[in-house]
């Protein structure tokens, strides 16, 4: 791999001198995204459990009129889960005509960056495997990973037997809206 973003990057080639990013947190650790692939940020509101959804997806919203699957990120790269809280957030994303919501912890800032302090992930960085990632920023004392929305939903997404396992041991356990 010459370059840290794929041929398959969510990002075009005249983002890759500049860009903006979203940054956001997941059980402490920072992440991003394309700011062109987010369309909305929404304040925690009602979320619809789905029955037989496979544990990532925290359930369906209603955005004005049009129905959207919200995926917990935390849940999805086995990472802690922590209580919502006022500053939780849906991240509502645009990947190949789909729309998405991502529950995150908290937005943290809009990031303009020179694409070419993006480092190549070559193994897992925190639970997120180097698939999942078109490269990972370090700003000063900050490690932020870039995800790929783009490989994010394009991989099987029925849950494996660990997912299965993970989840029966978080039965029982409410977490608060």
């Amino acid at each position: 791999m010459t370059s840290p973003l794929s041929e398959t990057s969510t990002l075009s080639k005249p983002e890759l001198a500049e860009s903006q990013l979203v940054v956001f947190t997941l059980a402490g650790c920072e992440a991003a995204v394309g700011i062109r692939q987010v369309r909305e940020i929404l304040r925690l509101g009602e979320i619809t459990r789905m029955p037989k959804a496979p544990p990532f997806l925290e359930g369906i919203l209603n955005l004005r009129g049009k129905i959207i699957p919200v995926v917990d990120l935390k849940k999805k790269f086995q990472m802690p889960l922590l209580d919502r809280t006022d500053e939780s957030r849906v991240l509502i994303v645009e990947i190949q005509d789909q729309m998405i919501g991502f529950l995150v912890d908290k937005v943290v800032e809009v990031l303009k960056l020179s694409m070419e302090s993006v480092e190549a992930a070559r193994e897992p960085v925190l639970n997120v495997g180097p698939e999942l990632l078109d490269g990972v920023l370090h700003l000063e004392k900050r490690l932020i990973l870039l995800l790929s929305l783009k490989k994010l939903l394009t991989l099987d997404e029925r849950p494996s037997h660990s997912d299965q396992e993970h989840s029966s041991a978080k039965e029982g356990k409410k977490i608060g809206y």
